[in-house]
């Protein structure tokens, strides 16, 4: 039987799209906070969210390793921060590798015979520990060299280079590098990596037309960013 190829993100938005393609979907029921099994043009396929930060991303590789036995490949997949000026949101980025705290892990890029992926960026991308919360932060992050930043790629990086099985990461852009964040979003984020929307809710009326405003665009853009990564993933050969 053909190994399944894995799919890690931290939120099920992240991925429902791309799901959506899939054929005979059906729900797992893994030790995440989300999963789905399916099929892909005749291939196995399973995508887990599991919260945002390293250590969610690396209990999910392992929770799919457990669950598919063998593994063709392993994908991080989901939103991303711009940190170059020229990424516009909803714009597809292909990491060439993956740079965390001490290490940096290489990535492979998806064959795209339709072409997709000329039109894509590619570059390093930053995986770091937290939100990347002001317009300094990213200016600073994109002088490293990075062009995104993210949470989870360098946990699924690193497991996958032990595992020694091929590591991809496929990122969309849904917020832009000259942007402050009115909401404070590391505030609200909990231990198990989700966000506390009820607290994140309350603590908007402290500045309800800046921070209200801003979670209704963030809504909007991680539609539109779903759907492109959705389609985009849609178009590589496995």
């Amino acid at each position: 039987m053909t190994a399944p190829l894995i799919f890690i993100a931290a939120d099920a938005r992240e991925c429902a799209d791309w799901v959506a393609h899939w054929s005979s979907v059906h729900d797992p029921k893994l030790a995440v906070h989300w999963s789905r099994a399916g099929n892909w043009q005749g291939r196995p396929m399973l995508a887990l969210a599991n919260g945002a930060g390293w250590d969610r991303a690396h209990d999910a590789v392992a929770v799919a390793v457990e669950a598919a036995g063998t593994v063709g490949a392993i994908y991080s997949v989901g939103y991303c921060g711009a940190l170059d000026p020229s990424l516009q949101i909803g714009d597809i980025f292909l990491a060439t590798e993956v740079r965390g705290s001490d290490d940096v892990w290489p990535a492979q890029l998806p064959q795209d015979p339709e072409g997709l992926c000329r039109t894509a960026r590619t570059g390093p991308l930053a995986s770091i520990f937290h939100i990347a919360q002001t317009a300094l932060e990213k200016r600073q992050l994109r002088q490293t060299g990075a062009f995104v930043v993210e949470m989870e790629a360098a946990a699924v990086a690193r497991a996958s280079n032990t595992l020694n099985v091929p590591f991809y990461c496929v990122r969309v852009v849904s917020d832009l590098s000259e942007e402050d964040f009115a909401n404070n979003l590391n505030k609200y984020l909990m231990n198990d990596g989700r966000m506390n929307i009820p607290r994140l809710i309350f603590g908007a009326f402290g500045s309800p037309v800046a921070r209200f405003g801003e979670l209704i665009r963030l809504s909007k853009r991680a539609s539109v960013a779903s759907k492109n990564l959705g389609e985009f993933l849609a178009h590589v050969v496995y």
